[in-house]
């Protein structure tokens, strides 16, 4: 099994030591020196609360190296929570409930692409994501993946090998606005051509 190699951020010693000890108890888990942190597979940052100096550390994180992030806290809102998604924390864990299996639990998770959530959180993440959807999504013609329902049908067709002008035929559109829809959408989500926007479609589940 490839090793995950884990960085830790603690806001006070005591929490750090203890935090150290779960991780380094689990075969697998390599826990970096503070000056490695540019190598990590997931860090894990434990503090009492999301401060202004947390979020910035998470968001200097995320723009170094994008690593997920497993967040052991005492209590985190709403708000809080959003931002910290944005700072690509993938797994919340409360301090109240830290254990070496559950701890292990998330960083394995975050490892491996998932996230590990209270069940209240997931709540409140599912009622800020319809809102996005109900308010912001919907009324622009939009879905949850940023694209219209034109461009999915127009990626599909891609994805299955049809040429402008099948694509065009199938849909009872002029060629002209296939190249404009498959030029937009790769133009907006910075992709290089169709290839390259069939895989990120495919890769993100949109088609």
């Amino acid at each position: 099994m490839e090793q995950v190699r884990v960085a830790l951020q603690a806001m006070d010693p005591i929490s750090h030591a203890g935090l150290a000890s779960f991780l380094q108890s689990r075969p697998g888990l390599v826990l970096l020196p503070a000056a490695e942190r540019a190598a990590a597979t997931v860090l894990v940052v434990s503090t009492d609360r999301l401060t202004t100096d947390v979020v910035a550390l998470l968001r200097r994180s995320a723009a170094e190296t994008g690593a997920p992030v497993v967040l052991v806290t005492n209590e985190i809102n709403e708000t809080e929570l959003l931002t910290a998604v944005e700072c690509r924390v993938v797994a919340v864990l409360p301090r109240s409930a830290v254990t070496a299996e559950r701890l292990v639990h998330c960083v394995l998770a975050a490892a491996a692409g998932g996230g590990v959530m209270p069940p209240n959180l997931v709540g409140e993440l599912l009622k800020h994501i319809e809102r996005l959807q109900r308010d912001v999504l919907t009324p622009h013609g939009l879905n949850a993946s940023g694209l219209t329902p034109r461009e999915i049908d127009v990626l599909r067709l891609m994805a299955d090998g049809f040429d402008t002008s099948e694509i065009a035929g199938e849909l009872c559109y002029s060629e002209r606005t296939v190249k404009n829809v498959i030029y937009g959408l790769t133009h907006r989500l910075k992709l290089r051509n169709r290839s390259h926007a069939v895989a990120y479609a495919l890769r993100s589940g949109m088609i």
